[in-house]
């Protein structure tokens, strides 16, 4: 039979006070009731632990042996208790972000370096990764929070961190890099450069509705998935492209970002309701307030 840790407790607090009336004043118990369970203490482990007289209260020799350990398992209950505490204060354990390529190049340094700031002990583990997977690991619990364009789906929780331009991406030289200001439908006529159809149906949907406002089908003449690869694609003049103006971190030569009036994306902190990590509520509250505080366009 395993001694109870209140009955622990009891054993250590009449062991340093030597005396079971304020062992029992300490604990805020009846001295009877104290008594009675230093006597079921002593039956577990089948000998006494104090020897009680007309002179007080003394350990026995089992007694002053067991005393050590008895402390030794508090000590570790206590520490086991303040671990779960931090846990469900978001202070330890282990958090998975993961970054769409696209965004990873300015917000991963901010958020990992604002979340390892306000909790140290928290171990991060990161991943930049594509839309499809980014979202299937935020459904399959791989990841507890992406960072992403949004993803247009409705299983997911998102809240916005970052609104900014969507520009033209225009070789340099070309006949519409001077101006302030595009429409998309000013580039009806010329040679497009987008990701594949199959990356992200939802994205291109939205693509093609947007297009179809701006009254052209694009003529694509090269897809990939790199954003990379479209920008050297443009600079080599092979056409043009759409991207966020964050994108120009990527590349600073043999481009040029040129706003489209009116159109803006954002950039998606997203998390499955029903995730049930302890750190998760407490890292986004953090985040929030990194994105609410600074540009996190420039941050990075």
């Amino acid at each position: 039979m395993t001694p109870e840790l209140r009955q622990l407790r009891y054993f250590v607090a009449v062991a340093e006070e030597v005396s079971f009336t304020r062992a029992a004043a300490r604990l805020t118990i009846a001295q009877q009731s104290l008594s009675q369970q230093i006597t079921l203490l002593e039956r577990m482990v089948g000998a006494k632990l104090f020897d009680r007289d007309s002179r007080g209260t003394a350990l026995t020799e089992v007694g002053a042996l067991f005393l050590p350990e008895a402390r030794a398992v508090l000590s570790r209950a206590d520490q086991a208790m303040a671990v779960v505490a931090r846990a469900v204060r978001g202070e330890i354990g282990l958090l998975r972000m993961a970054f769409l390529a696209t965004t990873a190049n300015y917000l991963l340094p901010p958020v990992v370096r604002a979340v390892r700031d306000r909790f140290p002990d928290l171990e991060l583990a990161t991943e930049e990764t594509t839309i499809g997977p980014l979202v299937e690991g935020v459904r399959s619990g791989r990841y507890d929070v992406a960072f992403t364009r949004p993803p247009l789906v409705d299983d997911l929780a998102t809240r916005t961190l970052v609104r900014e331009e969507v520009c033209a991406v225009l070789p340099e030289g070309h006949a519409l890099a001077d101006r302030p200001e595009l429409t998309l439908s000013d580039l009806a006529a010329e040679p497009w450069l987008l990701t594949p159809r199959s990356s992200w149906a939802p994205w291109h949907d939205a693509y093609d509705a947007e297009f179809r406002a701006a009254g052209f089908e694009p003529k694509v003449v090269h897809r990939d998935a790199s954003i990379q690869v479209l920008l050297g694609m443009v600079a080599a003049g092979v056409g043009v492209t759409r991207l966020a103006r964050s994108a120009s971190s990527l590349r600073r030569t043999g481009v040029v970002f040129v706003p489209l009036a009116g159109e803006t994306v954002s950039t998606e902190m997203v998390w499955l309701p029903g995730n049930t990590s302890p750190v998760l509520p407490a890292v986004r509250e953090t985040i929030a307030e990194l994105a609410a505080a600074s540009d996190l366009t420039a941050a990075g």
